[in-house]
């Protein structure tokens, strides 16, 4: 182009040389004129190209570090934070590889119209455009794995999902039959006791011709209690008679400073191993 230009001047220098009037001078003036015009148009044609060319090649650089984020996420994609970044990170690939497509049409349409006779700028877009075609094929590949490794994300998240509820049913069936061992215990270690006149017995069909009835007796009126644990009974009275079955080398009935007598078992086991109820006849 600084050639055309400097063939102009020198033409327009050989128009004045011989033509040597004003009227010449001033069609020479304007015809280089009209030149700088077009020089400076079609330069900044190529300066606008090259922006777009270097702002294309930016995009790549986005596209590549996007795919490296990726293929290091992909590593660990089965923690939920890990799989979210992926998808954010692959959907911004996808706009921005639409975006450069875009781009780079625009441009090969720009330097079609600008009749620019620019071999290298053609070239450059030709390479453009079969960067682009490479590298959605790598993308293409990349979702394919990305697929395939989802695939086994949901495989592997219903092997979970299937050893957890298993794990449940496994822990409420060990929590029922603990509870139900513990309330077996529990009913084996229970026992009950009453102590009271032979009117109060009797009033509560505990007690019938100096005897102690089987079952038909007010169990309500008996004390609840664990025999692992209980081992003395107070029974506030002067008098006292174990009136149901008991070992007698399991028990003690012991008088307190007042007189009174407490029941002091020594051998819960035996103490309890004939009966589970006790009755106590007390004055």
């Amino acid at each position: 182009m600084k050639k055309v230009l400097f063939i102009a001047t020198i033409g327009v220098a050989l128009l004045v040389s011989c033509g040597g009037n004003k009227s010449n001078s001033n069609e020479a003036n304007s015809e280089i004129d009209s030149l700088q015009n077009l020089v400076n148009e079609k330069d900044l044609a190529i300066n606008e190209m090259m922006g777009a060319l270097n702002e294309i090649q930016s995009g790549f650089k986005e596209i590549n570090e996007a795919e490296g984020r990726v293929n290091m996420l992909s590593q660990s994609a089965e923690g939920n934070s890990n799989v979210e970044n992926i998808r954010e990170t692959m959907t911004f690939i996808k706009e921005t590889m639409e975006s450069q497509r875009q781009k780079i049409a625009d441009l090969e349409k720009r330097f079609n119209a600008s009749n620019l006779n620019s071999a290298k700028l053609k070239e450059a877009i030709n390479g453009l455009k079969m960067q682009l075609e490479e590298k959605s094929k790598a993308i293409e590949a990349l979702n394919a794995q990305l697929a395939e490794k989802e695939v086994q994300i949901t495989k592997l998240n219903e092997h979970v999902e299937a050893l957890t509820a298993e794990n449940t049913v496994v822990k409420q069936q060990r929590d029922e039959t603990k509870q139900v061992a513990q309330k077996q215990d529990a009913e084996l270690n229970t026992a009950w006791y009453v102590f009271g006149t032979s009117k109060e017995l009797k009033e509560q069909n505990i007690l019938k011709k100096g005897e102690v009835l089987k079952g038909d007796y007010n169990k309500d009126y008996f004390t609840k209690i664990d025999i692992r644990t209980t081992r003395v009974i107070p029974l506030n009275s002067k008098s006292a008679k174990i009136l149901t079955t008991h070992p007698a080398e399991s028990y003690k009935l012991m008088k307190d400073s007042k007189g009174e007598y407490t029941l002091c078992i020594s051998e819960n086991e035996l103490f309890w191993s004939i009966s589970k109820y006790l009755v106590i006849l007390v004055k």
